[in-house]
């Protein structure tokens, strides 16, 4: 492996949060097995690593050309997630297996460390959105794309949970929900009380959400233009799985409608629902019944958000703009969906 004194190393806005990729011993073991992977591939690197160190990832990109050959071809990542997260490899692993029309297969992964190195899956969806014109159909599709990976993945729910995967399951949000309201070191002492106050219309919510009848399912949590590839008009590769807790499915359309709504105006938010909700029409469920669960699901996925910025490294638990984030992930359970 090339020397990482050359390495281009991006912090982000954590330049003094610790992580793994500080530590040499841990580094070497890395790129070690970073290189024994390349290897049992028939591929070497091609060049300088890029490095993305964040709370809760370490991240290089690693440029790779086919042994002996001249020039490159392309790149592969490796990723380490923290110990709360350390599924992420697994679940990828399986899901390549499960569904793998929707996702990337991994070249290699360590489950016990947390490691994974992934084949480069294209454009990114935010890169094809900031370099050419791209309508609330694209999103539409996507949306649609996703809907059948969850359906396809429900059986699966105990397997997913045997993977490491947590389990918010609908019936479960209450529990989530009061150790998120207890362990949050960042609630004002009013904000938990407000908090607490919302516990018993929180219990009404899950219950009426249960009783819609939609299954749990694997929900991404944090399903932005940021974790999708975007390799073909109307094909999506769905990524970044170490956020993913088995829940509600619908909890997974918050973010992405979010981030539509933010580009187009609210008013596309009813046709991304819609759209979101095709694969799950049937099974005696009104579109009226459906629609109700959405919004019920939009406010829980709070917990979720809540929770994902908790899965940091040991060294970097304590950061208090993440456990802020958290807060007010945690309070907007009282917000109303704008849908």
């Amino acid at each position: 492996m090339r020397d990482v004194a050359s390495t281009a190393v991006d912090r982000g806005g954590y330049p003094d949060t610790p992580t793994p990729w500080e530590r040499e011993g841990w580094r070497s073991a890395a790129l070690g097995w970073v290189r024994d992977g390349l290897t049992a591939h028939g591929l070497r690197v091609s060049g300088a690593l890029r490095v993305r160190l964040r709370p809760w990832s370490v991240l290089v990109r690693v440029p790779v050309a086919d042994h002996g050959a001249a020039t490159g071809r392309g790149a592969v990542w490796f990723k380490a997630n923290p110990p709360s997260s350390a599924f992420e490899g697994a679940l990828t692993a399986a899901l390549a297996h499960w569904a793998p029309r929707h996702v990337l297969a991994p070249l290699a992964v360590d489950a016990g460390r947390g490691w994974s190195l992934l084949p480069d899956g294209g454009a990114l969806f935010r890169d094809v959105l900031q370099r050419q014109p791209v309508g609330p159909e694209a999103w539409e599709d996507l949306l649609r794309q996703y809907a059948d990976m969850q359906r396809e993945l429900v059986p699966r729910v105990r397997e997913l949970e045997r993977l490491g995967v947590p389990s918010a399951r609908t019936a479960e949000l209450p529990r989530v929900f009061e150790e998120s309201v207890t362990g949050s070191p960042a609630l004002r002492p009013d904000e938990r009380a407000r908090l607490t106050a919302l516990r018993p219309r929180l219990e009404d919510w899950c219950g009426e959400l249960a009783a819609l009848g939609v299954p749990d399912s694997l929900d991404h949590v944090d399903l932005h233009d940021g974790q999708l590839f975007n390799p073909a008009p109307g094909r999506f590769t769905f990524f970044d799985w170490g956020d993913a807790a088995v829940s509600h499915p619908f909890c997974s359309l918050r973010v992405p409608a979010r981030k539509a709504s933010d580009r187009y105006g609210p008013d596309v938010l009813p046709r991304l629902r819609d759209a979101y909700l095709e694969p799950w029409t049937g099974a005696g469920r009104t579109a009226a019944e459906l629609r109700r669960a959405v919004r019920l699901a939009w406010r829980l996925s709070a917990l979720g958000r809540a929770r994902a910025w908790g899965g940091l490294f040991p060294s970097a638990a304590a950061t208090a703009p993440l456990t802020a984030q958290s807060a007010r992930s945690l309070l907007e359970l009282a917000e109303e969906p704008p849908l």
